[in-house]
């Protein structure tokens, strides 16, 4: 099975690239600055890189790209800088998101190709109505208007949910939520939920990047786990988080 993830070289991304390694998979990783990489990565026969930005892509070298993989994931986020904030694209996810399912459609594959976006806690899953205290709708209303990486989540999740639906032949789909994520060296246990158990906002749980790795990996290769959640958006925390 091979997967082409986009966003390999974040400190999520890098944790799903090494999982799926574990499980002998086959990862096609689309990146802007390859000589970052690991250099186990660059010697290993299991992944192929592509150095490109995602969004530069033509259409035509786009479909090439996602030609043969039975899976896509994105782990793509913007820098917390003022420019990676501030600046352009405002929508980098959203619109990786159109283009990688673009060329899924164009493709016009005989199997339906899995899609695994990481998204978070702070965005609802509208398709369950989730209810939000009145004071967590004002700050994500702030957040809103102040931070554009924020609707650019909310975006690419919504598109996911609207854009492609539930039913269509080609293309499931699965939108990942972390609380707030940290770093660990091991995987941990972690649970599941399909709406948020805490507030994002005034009592986020916390979930190891790790974690959030190991749980897409399991996804994109074990198709009972991916039959259990295609079409919803998960909420994953570390165990220890909600005692």
């Amino acid at each position: 099975m091979t997967t082409l993830l986009v966003g390999a070289s974040g400190a999520t991304g890098s944790q799903l690239v090494e999982q799926l390694l574990n499980l002998n998979q086959r990862v096609k990783i689309i990146v802007r600055s390859p000589e970052n990489l690991p250099g186990s990565w660059k010697n290993n026969a299991l992944i192929s890189i592509i150095h490109a930005s995602v969004l530069e892509l033509s259409d035509a070298e786009m479909k090439e790209h996602v030609n043969g993989s039975q899976a896509v994931a994105s782990c793509l986020g913007h820098n917390m800088t003022w420019k990676g904030i501030y600046g352009h694209p405002r929508e980098l996810v959203t619109q990786a998101v159109q283009r990688l399912t673009n060329a899924i459609l164009a493709n016009k594959s005989d199997r339906s190709v899995k899609f695994v976006l990481m998204n978070t806690t702070g965005n609802r899953n509208r398709d369950l109505d989730e209810p939000i205290s009145f004071g967590q709708k004002c700050v994500i209303g702030l957040l809103r208007l102040l931070l554009p990486p924020h609707v650019d989540n909310e975006k690419a999740a919504d598109y996911l949910r609207t854009g492609i639906g539930q039913s269509n032949p080609s293309i499931e789909w699965v939108a990942v939520r972390p609380d707030n994520l940290i770093n660990e060296e091991k995987v941990t246990e972690y649970a599941l939920f399909p709406s948020p158990v805490r507030s994002a906002i005034f009592d986020a749980g916390k979930t190891s990047r790790i974690n959030v790795g190991h749980f897409m990996a399991r996804l994109i290769t074990d198709d009972s786990l991916w039959k259990s959640w295609k079409g919803q958006m998960p909420v994953i925390y570390n165990k220890a988080s909600l005692d």
